[in-house]
């Protein structure tokens, strides 16, 4: 059953979009295709298959997490576009009252 006009305007309702009559037009029947495509989809036969959440088998691709020695405080002011007495200055965001 494909989506009507009416239904597109709705769901770009939701999403907060203002859609003009080409865009309308387009999504419409994008929307449709892509619905086609899922209804394909339900078409095979998965039983047995295991539910999966990436094709590939992942692990913690992060290093161990272990304390180090501190860059040298002047390393890290050399890059910052303001410093003062050893810290880094940024824009003042707290008006005072």
């Amino acid at each position: 059953m494909p989506l009507t006009r009416e239904e597109v305007l709705h769901i770009a309702l939701l999403a907060r979009l203002e859609l003009d009559e080409e865009e309308i037009e387009r999504y419409t029947w994008e929307l449709n295709r892509i619905l086609e495509h899922i209804e394909k989809l339900k078409e095979l036969d998965i039983e047995g298959v295991e539910p999966t959440s990436h094709i590939l088998p992942l692990s913690n691709v992060f290093r161990e997490d272990e304390p180090t020695e501190p860059y040298p405080r002047e390393d890290l002011l050399a890059n910052a576009p303001d410093a003062v007495n050893g810290y880094f200055r940024v824009p003042r965001v707290v008006e005072e009252s």
